[in-house]
């Protein structure tokens, strides 16, 4: 009905138009006859003296015709965008910037699920691929060896349904299999401005402590001396050495499986110093239907049970710090996963939730656009998805799920955003598993989280850095139209940066000549 009052208003107007310029031919036409009788200058005289008149009245005519179907075409298109937009969301600004985000989720943020559904399908065979070959030739005899244990973890806003702009990116965890008795330590020394258990980027962190007794360092001597170091009288695991090595033991299984996937795809392996390797992914256009370049980052992580892992900290500061060296962050993935599912079950079928956290990722990086260094890095630190993530969870968990229905998305947007710049003034966003005890009781919690410090996910940042990012929070949501229309544009988007191509190095392998 909208559309077609549209095009009833944009054929009015013209029609009308020719209609009123008819009328006044046909009115003007027995005058000309009448004064056909009188001499040639009279004539002349009275044509002159009436084409005036008629001039003037046509583009009189023609200018009310114009405002009027101008004026009718506005007013049937802002009614036919209410109700595409819903009802009740009115005319006027509200209606402008409810169309302004669902267009901006619509065009730049919402992922295909066709496209989404292929794409980890895909990237599920080519890691199953890799993590079997590479625990296949890890094998070694005896409890020495440091190996897979030859499943691998999906995590991430793509397996969340959450994720944005394009399916290319993806992360997974590959857990080890380590030596016994290995007991995680949470860390109380790290150094002035940071609490217990607090690590950079306000990440709790632990070590892993090798027993002292039990004749464990003899017994596992060339794994301390390969994969150990030591830290104020501690024998605690690496972090550097485990990701040297898994980088390195990736890198040897390569070709095997490259000559296998040369069907489906291409695939490379590359590494940046102190990070992940990242797999990068080529499929064959004859064998998926989308042709994108993925990648995937491979994590390894030591479990700790219950669904907890342990990954390394992204370096920070001077590299090869001992302290560093020696840190292990916690992931609850699976945890934060679980409490997804719950959500979804409890929230109305067409909840708005996860569509508010991919419009506020949008604007988060729309703003970035406009920001200069330094504080344009410590917005992205600031604001980062899991901040943003958290805070969402946190609110979920106040109010009534019934208010996040479809129809209330720009009303619980504001509200996500003035709870996240309420948290940036008070420099306090929680973490929500660690030593939180008002959960609900159908997201069960292990109990290593349960009996944990609870963590200032906002604590190594400084009062003006917050401050700053409080205010540029509102603005943006202030003009979050105008930053949609203007940054949002191709020309403005900031290019990614290039993935870091670096050939992994070979580590110590697990060979019977490191380790026998």
């Amino acid at each position: 009905p909208a559309v077609s009052d549209s095009l009833d208003a944009r054929v009015l107007w013209p029609l009308a138009t020719c209609l009123c310029t008819a009328l006044l031919c046909l009115c003007q036409a027995p005058r000309g006859r009448a004064a056909a009788g009188e001499e040639e200058e009279e004539e002349e005289g009275a044509a002159e003296a009436g084409s005036v008149p008629l001039l003037k009245g046509s583009a009189l005519l023609l200018l009310l015709a114009v405002l009027l179907g101008s004026l009718l075409a506005r007013c049937c298109g802002s009614a036919g965008g209410a109700q595409r937009h819903g009802a009740g969301s009115g005319w006027g600004p509200a209606a402008a910037r409810r169309g302004a985000l669902e267009g901006f989720h619509a065009r730049q943020l919402r992922l295909s699920p066709h496209v989404l559904g292929h794409s980890k399908a895909h990237v599920g065979r080519v890691v199953a691929e890799l993590v079997r070959a590479a625990k296949a030739q890890g094998l070694q005899p005896g409890p020495l060896a440091l190996s897979l244990r030859g499943d691998f973890v999906r995590i991430g806003s793509a397996y969340e349904q959450h994720k944005v702009r394009s399916p290319d990116c993806f992360d997974v965890l590959v857990p080890l299999r380590l030596p016994p008795r290995l007991e995680p330590e949470p860390r109380r020394d790290l150094g002035p401005g940071l609490g217990p258990g607090l690590g950079p980027g306000a990440a709790f962190v632990c070590g892993l402590r090798a027993p002292a007794g039990s004749g464990w360092p003899r017994r596992y001597r060339p794994f301390t001396e390969a994969f150990c170091v030591e830290l104020q009288g501690r024998c605690l695991l690496s972090s550097a050495l485990v990701l040297r090595w898994f980088q390195g033991h990736l890198q040897r299984c390569l070709g095997a499986v490259r000559y296998r996937l040369q069907e489906r795809c291409r695939i490379s392996l590359s590494a940046c110093p102190g990070r992940p390797p990242t797999l990068h992914i080529l499929p064959c256009s004859d064998y998926v239907c989308c042709h994108i370049s993925m990648a995937v980052r491979l994590i390894p992580a030591i479990p700790l049970g219950d669904a907890l892992y342990l990954t390394a900290l992204p370096p920070e500061g001077p590299q090869g710090a001992p302290v560093q060296e020696a840190l292990w962050g916690l992931n609850a993935s699976r945890q934060e996963q679980r409490l997804l599912s719950w959500l979804k079950e409890q929230a109305p079928a067409s909840s708005c939730h996860l569509k508010c956290l991919q419009i506020l990722k949008g604007l988060r990086d729309l703003r970035r656009q406009s920001l200069e260094e330094p504080f344009c890095s410590q917005w992205g630190r600031v604001l980062s998805s899991y901040v943003l993530k958290t805070a969402l969870f946190s609110l979920l968990l106040q109010g009534p799920l019934e208010a996040w229905d479809e129809r209330f998305l720009v009303e619980r947007l504001e509200d996500l955003v003035m709870y996240l710049r309420d948290c940036l003034r008070k420099q306090v966003l929680m973490h929500l598993f660690l030593g939180n005890t008002s959960l609900p009781e159908a997201v069960a919690l292990p109990r290593f989280l349960k009996e944990a410090a609870p963590v200032n996910l906002l604590a190594t940042f400084d009062g003006p850095t917050l401050d700053m990012a409080a205010f540029q929070l509102l603005y943006t949501w202030s003009q979050a139209p105008h930053l949609i229309r203007v940054y949002s544009r191709r020309r403005y988007l900031r290019p990614m940066p290039a993935p870091c191509r670096v050939k992994v190095q070979s580590a110590p392998s697990n060979d019977s000549r490191n380790l026998s």
